[in-house]
């Protein structure tokens, strides 16, 4: 399963003028806040975000918030996406890959979704 997302970065840059912390942690975990470096950062976690939670068909709702989706970073700076087990076992997922890009103005995320497969781990 794919899904994908843009959001314009201004629209992340004046989430944080207006709210400051208490927006960002509406959308991410304390581990994740400490990642953020500037509203562009800010901007990609969040379409990567909804790009997951599009990936899985619902959006972000009941079914899948967006503390369910926790993004942290390899050692070489690559984004990495986790599921809270309650997503990965209602929706069936065995493995998460998330791109994130930014070009201009906007920020951009691709998130793919394995799903288990019976006699397969």
């Amino acid at each position: 399963m794919i899904g994908i997302d843009l959001i314009k970065i201004d629209r992340m840059k004046r989430l944080i003028e207006r709210f400051g912390d208490r927006g960002l942690q509406k959308f991410l975990s304390p581990d994740e806040m400490l990642l953020i470096k500037s509203p562009r950062n800010a901007a990609g976690f969040w379409a990567a975000k909804e790009a997951c939670a599009k990936a899985l068909g619902c959006g972000i709702g009941s079914e899948c918030g967006f503390h369910d989706i926790t993004l942290t970073k390899t050692d070489k700076g690559a984004p990495q996406l986790t599921l809270s087990a309650k997503v990965q076992e209602h929706f069936n997922i065995s493995h998460t890959s998330v791109s994130i890009t930014h070009d201009g103005d906007y920020a951009i995320a691709v998130v793919a979704l394995e799903l288990n497969i019976k006699g397969k781990q």
